[in-house]
């Protein structure tokens, strides 16, 4: 078959290869070297001696390369399944974007999520920097966050969690968008984010990171792991935080809070080479932070002095086990983590202790074309305020759920999980799930739809960021409950991928705050929607990569007026570019843009709407020794901030206690940081 575009060089002289596969050239006597390359075949190459002015023909076999595809294997879908394979829509963040990501902010993951489309993460308290994620426009308390599928980061993992994650021990990331309960119960309404850390290999792994920023911040973590056996081995991750109280705006008030933290997590995996597998894990991170007025300097409104801070102590004990029995797979997990708290609000002190224990068994076996699984679980989360002992609670939901994976046709794959839980305080609820997987001509599309429901509790983006000894609660709380359906369709031409998502969703008796004249948290009476679309084109092709993502969602609830409207901090409007340059192993460069749009603001005497706003950066890493990377990222470039529009600070204290508006932009403004990278 003729190779269309072929690159040929007959001695100095280039040409390309026409429709037929033919390229003439005109050289002198003498030795003649051809030599043909093209992307998918192996390069080619042939010699002749031309003794005679005459015309050659030289027949060149060009071999086609096996294309050879990378394989990812997903866990959060319970199934251990090829990511291409799965009806769940399922995305993945692999090692080589972690270590991009981790350059910009290596004491957290929340560059890491924020930049992945369909997400954004948002700003709850601009005090002390706490965030949350919002997948598809959903408030972050519906998205379930786990370790190695585990809840070690507790129901706060979409708070500050977030802030005290450290990605250098990484080594997948996957993110199911929509509703998860029928697979992981309540609190997984919008989906779940499991961060897979990175398993150690036959050779020992020592890797450092130190980092400092412009803004006052310094990273420094260790990620260390070897064998210790043949069916033994460990891993240690230790990292430690900190970052001076930063004024950007000369106000009088830390647009940057201060904080030390310490994060130090063993792991340790067993595999006896015969079908079972185990994994122990423990962690404890501890965290100071401060933000409020800066040193010498008092509210406009009182004249006084105000400290918010935030002491932080977590705790935590997890594992699993599977092993292979005949051709059934058998599997435990287990999990215990306890959070302490001491808040302080100006002289408002509020201590807590949250705790979360979780145990779980299950069975997965193949039955011709179908794979199931089926297991129980139980899950106790007890929340005890000290000084407001009124919302302490103890919530108790044992479960049971099923899933079975259908390959009805090589085109057709069908996913369908139902699960039912018996939750001590709101009763019994039945999740079900349903997928699938058509692929035809190139073109792949997933379709699911699913519901959930979850377990309202006085902690929300709100409530964590403004304090509980204000908030009152006129009559009970009722469980919210969500129904979500999504459809996409991908399409892949050589090195460019596009992806287009359809999805909604509706949450029934949806918990609202209300904090214009009081500060009380109450069930709405009408759905809060979400409806919306997002665009993902990726192109790569060596040593260039390029990434186009663009989203719009409508998110809207009713408020206790009657009148529907967008929800706060929500913009319809989101859109990203990125381009990358790698040269493996040795350095890479890359630069991106975002923008956001106009969002809808709440108790904001300044606007109604932000302003929308494009941010660019840059960043570059390069090898300079054996062992040694060195990196620079710079943020924000166009130095946006928020208080280059409006003050932080309102002019009188708020109904929940609170002295800033919300933060709809950046705070921090630009900012650059650098470090390196030691590998051995």
């Amino acid at each position: 078959m003729p190779v269309n575009d072929a690159a040929v060089s007959v001695n100095a002289v280039a040409l390309r290869s026409d429709p037929d596969g033919l390229a003439v050239a005109t050289v002198p006597l003498g030795e003649i070297r051809v030599t043909v390359t093209k992307d998918g075949y192996f390069q080619a190459k042939a010699s002749i001696n031309a003794d005679a002015a005459r015309e050659f023909v030289v027949r060149i076999e060009m071999q086609q390369q096996e294309e050879v595809k990378e394989e990812i294997t997903v866990s959060a879908t319970r199934n251990d399944v090829r990511i291409q394979d799965s009806p769940l829509h399922v995305e993945v963040l692999q090692r080589e974007e972690i270590e991009e990501k981790m350059m910009m902010t290596p004491g957290d993951i929340v560059m890491m999520l924020n930049e992945m489309g369909g997400m954004r993460v948002q700003t709850t308290s601009p005090s002390l920097g706490a965030a949350s994620v919002r997948v598809q426009g959903m408030l972050g308390r519906y998205t379930s966050f786990l370790s190695d599928g585990l809840p070690l980061f507790g129901q706060q993992g979409a708070g500050l969690g977030l802030l005290q994650i450290p990605p250098i021990d990484l080594g997948q990331v996957e993110v199911i968008k929509g509703n998860a309960s029928a697979l992981y119960g309540s609190a997984a309404m919008a989906g779940v984010v499991n961060l897979i850390s990175r398993r150690p290999t036959a050779e020992p792994i020592h890797e450092f990171l130190v980092n400092r920023s412009t803004l006052g911040a310094t990273d420094a973590s260790a990620f260390l792991a070897s064998p210790l056996s043949t069916t033994w081995s460990a891993a240690v991750l230790g990292s430690g935080d900190w970052q001076e109280k930063r004024d950007v705006s000369g106000d009088g008030w830390t647009d940057l809070a201060g904080y030390s933290r310490g994060v130090i997590r063993p792991r340790f995996y067993w595999d006896n080479k015969t079908g079972s597998t185990a994994l122990l894990t423990g962690g404890f991170t501890y965290e100071d932070r401060a933000g409020g007025t800066t040193d010498g300097a008092t509210l406009p409104a009182t004249g006084a002095p105000y400290t918010e801070a935030l002491l932080t102590r977590r705790y935590d004990l997890g594992g699993s086990f599977q092993s292979l029995i005949g051709s059934t797979v058998i599997a435990a997990r287990f999990s215990h983590s306890e959070l302490q708290h001491r808040h302080q609000f100006g002289e408002t002190i509020e201590r807590d202790r949250h705790e979360l224990s979780f145990a779980e068994v299950s069975l997965r076996g193949t039955a011709g074309r179908n794979t199931w699984v089926a297991g129980a679980a139980v899950q106790r989360d007890a929340y005890r305020p000290a000084d407001v002992p009124r919302f302490a609670y103890t919530y108790i939901a044992p479960g049971v759920f099923l899933q079975d994976d259908l390959s009805v046709k090589p085109w057709l794959s069908v996913s369908a999980s139902a699960r039912a839980d018996f939750h001590n305080r709101y009763g019994t609820f039945f999740s079900p799930r349903l997928s699938a997987l058509i692929r035809h001509a190139g073109w792949t599309s997933r379709l699911s739809i699913g519901q959930g429901f979850f377990a309202p509790t006085p902690l929300t983006e709100e409530t964590e960021a403004a304090g509980i000894s204000r908030l009152t609660l006129p009559r009970p709380l009722i469980a919210e409950r969500g129904r979500s359906a999504s459809v996409d369709l991908t399409r892949s031409v050589g090195p460019l991928s596009i992806t287009g998502t359809l999805f909604a969703s509706n949450i029934a008796h949806p918990v609202y705050v209300n904090r214009s004249t009081e500060y009380s948290l109450i069930n709405l009476t009408a759905p809060r929607k979400n409806r919306g679309t997002e665009l993902l084109a990726t192109w790569r092709k060596a040593p260039f990569a390029a990434t186009f993502s663009y989203s719009y969602v409508r998110a809207s609830e009713l408020d206790p007026g009657g009148l529907r409207q967008d929800v706060p901090l929500t913009p319809r409007h989101s859109l990203g570019i990125v381009g990358m340059w790698e040269k493996e192993g040795k350095a890479r460069f890359g630069v991106e843009c975002y923008y956001t749009g106009e969002q809808r603001l709440e108790n904001n005497p300044y606007r109604d709407a932000s302003r929308p706003y494009l941010i660019f950066g840059a960043m570059g890493e390069r090898k300079i020794a054996a062992h040694v990377k060195l990196f620079v990222n710079l943020e924000n470039l166009g130095n946006v901030r928020q208080t280059r529009w409006d003050p932080i600070l309102l002019p009188a204290r708020s109904a929940d206690g609170r002295w800033t508006v919300d933060a709809w932009a950046p705070l921090e403004g630009r900012v650059i940081n650098g470090g390196a990278r030691f590998t051995f």
